[in-house]
């Protein structure tokens, strides 16, 4: 409550009391937000926003993590923290953070001297510094690091080469904090999992989670699973399975969905989620919140009892879902078994804010295609991934640098088929386009030179179909299929065979290309990730590399195979599905005998043990 005082009375009661229940704990370490006496005494704490303003801290996620003031009060507390329930026999797991990637960024006069330091560690010369800016332009030149001010742009496209630096050192100091955290709980609790909500891509700091991901400190690697309140439409369930992918990344370990939605969820909606996180890893299902809260900026979110304390129907579908993971859980987490990888890189999605599909949304559109065919996929940071794949998919990969570039040279070297769509390998590591032959550093292993671009819309004026907006026909394989883009690349094939053309405009366009490289392929689609242009290419390389597929199942049904004898299956559809399985099994959830298959009903999950 203030400065060097802790007072644990109340909450040593709480964990003695869910000790004695058999309850384990999941304790956030609450380093954020600190203390308004710690605001008070150092001000360099408080948020500065674009313009100056020096922000008060009305509400969370209000301080400036990077500033070694604050830092230095929050490993102190975390150190208080888990050495007083480290050995605690009601303790499971320590949060490192919730939600590292909320908050604002501050631009501080003690923010930018640490940013001109992190400058000077990476750079070391002024000329170093001004080549990797491009400062010639526009009279930009630094004579010295001291005359360094933020990137706040003022258009969208304002200094790239500077926005990107700066929003790496932001995540950098995200992550510098983080295992610092990490190390603290490991000292001290050595023997508890750890955990977070880690919900690094939120709009306000979104920074590079690879680190953490990859480094193997994070036993438990977690998140809110927030689908939104509906039952009859899926986009909300596919969004947030999408955000179990991207936070686990290559981690073998299994996934706590830490928090999970109530509200004003549909009844139903909740177990319907609850059974498709099961097929993308997820150990636990954490309703939050238990009681709806009676003050604060939260307490309009409603939990499973309400704020009299009386237990309201989102309880009771809690229970029922407890119940029946019950009857299921020594077959879980499930094992994601990919053969393809999909490839997040964070620089690249900086840079993409200046093309008209984002990184992240290429990456997602990929995910789509193998979530509506019932197959794993994993989300990679190539420089930290072995690519043990069938196939790598480079969805709008902007910023390339020599490293990933020698891994996809190698992985379809060796054998790897890859898949590159538009605004990939633009840019160097520095921001700037490429003045070699692109895709950079790999028109070789492609087979290609990318020209410039061409706007749809502008040129639909001469288009032979009297197509208008962002319409084309792309013809794959002599098969027509009418799609929209912003934009396409300008390709000129240099060895690759052309298997796709545009050819509702004036002229045919290649658009699509494939090249032997070594022992395997590499192809180029100089349009962005969606399912209407890759899902004819996605099937013919399911068979051609004798990829494992999903279960057979009816469209809008999810399926996984857990192992050789038992198969999981949610019906996300408001239609009774017919599943075809050829001889006897039995439903471990409802104590039924099936032979030859069984209907399942809408909105219903089955969890099935073959004879």
């Amino acid at each position: 409550p203030s400065e060097g005082k802790f007072d644990f009375a109340w909450f040593d009661q709480v964990m003695d009391m869910m000790n004695e229940a058999g309850i384990k704990v999941i304790l956030d370490i609450a380093i954020r937000p600190a203390p308004i006496w710690l605001h008070h005494k150092y001000p360099s704490i408080n948020i500065t926003d674009e313009k100056g303003n020096v922000l008060y801290p009305n509400h969370r996620y209000m301080e400036d993590i990077g500033d070694p003031m604050y830092q230095e009060y929050a490993l102190r507390f975390t150190d208080v923290l888990t050495k007083r329930y480290g050995n605690h026999p009601a303790l499971l797991a320590f949060g490192i953070d919730n939600e590292p990637g909320d908050g604002l960024i501050s631009y501080s006069e003690t923010a930018r001297q640490r940013f001109i330091a992190w400058l000077k560690n990476k750079y070391s010369t002024v000329d170093n510094l001004n080549k990797a800016w491009a400062t010639q332009r526009w009279s930009r030149r630094i004579n010295q690091f001291e005359e360094i001010g933020f990137p706040v742009a003022t258009h969208l496209t304002d200094v790239p080469e500077r926005m990107l630096d700066f929003r790496r050192f932001v995540s950098d100091e995200i992550n510098h904090l983080l295992f610092k955290v990490i190390e603290k709980v490991n000292a001290n609790a050595p023997n508890a999992f750890i955990t977070t909500n880690a919900w690094y891509y939120s709009h306000m700091k979104y920074f590079d989670y690879a680190p953490i991901a990859y480094s193997g400190k994070m036993t438990r690697e977690g998140a809110g699973f927030y689908p939104g309140p509906s039952l009859t439409t899926n986009w909300g369930v596919m969004n947030a399975a999408f955000g179990i992918s991207r936070i686990q990344f290559e981690s073998t370990n299994p996934f706590w969905c830490l928090e999970f939605t109530t509200m004003t969820a549909v009844p139903n909606s909740i177990r319907k989620s609850a059974y498709a996180s099961l097929m993308y890893g997820n150990q636990m299902v954490c309703g939050w919140t238990w009681q709806s809260m009676h003050a604060g900026e939260e307490q309009y979110l409603q939990g499973m009892v309400d704020w009299d304390g009386i237990p309201n129907r989102k309880y009771y579908e809690y229970k029922k879902i407890a119940t029946e993971f019950k009857k299921i859980e020594k077959f879980f987490p499930y094992q994601v078994q990919a053969e393809v990888a999909l490839a997040f890189s964070f620089p690249s999605q900086i840079a993409s804010k200046y093309f008209p599909e984002q990184h992240e949304n290429q990456l997602q559109a990929c995910w789509d295609i193998f979530y509506y065919r019932n197959m794993d996929t994993r989300i990679v940071d190539i420089p930290r991934s072995t690519l043990n794949y069938k196939l790598l998919i480079v969805p709008g990969v902007a910023v390339m640098d020599q490293t990933t570039a020698a891994k996809i040279r190698e992985f379809v070297k060796n054998g790897g088929t890859v898949i590159m769509t538009t605004h990939s390998a633009i840019v160097n590591e520095f921001g700037q386009v490429f003045s070699s032959t692109r895709p950079g550093m790999l028109s070789d292993v492609f087979g290609i030179r990318l020209g410039g671009f061409e706007e749809t819309e502008v040129l639909n004026e001469i288009s032979r179909k009297f197509y208008t907006g962002k319409k084309l026909e792309l013809t794959y394989k002599g098969k027509p299929i009418d799609i929209e883009a912003a934009r396409f690349d300008m390709i000129e094939p240099r060895g690759a065979e052309v298997i796709g053309l545009l050819t509702s405009l004036d002229k045919e366009y290649p658009i699509m290309t494939s090249h032997r490289y070594g022992k395997g392929k590499a192809i180029y689609v100089g349009l962005p990730a969606k399912g209407e242009i890759l899902n004819p290419l996605i099937d013919d390389l399911i068979n051609e590399l004798s990829m494992k597929r999903g279960p057979n199942v009816p469209e809008g049904v999810m399926a996984r195979q857990i192992d050789d004898h038992h198969l999981l299956y949610l019906n996300v559809s408001d239609k009774p599905k017919k599943i075809v399985l050829k001889g006897k099994s039995r439903s471990l959830l409802f104590d039924k005998n099936y032979v030859d298959g069984f209907t399942i009903e809408p909105f219903e999950p089955e969890f099935l043990e073959l004879e």
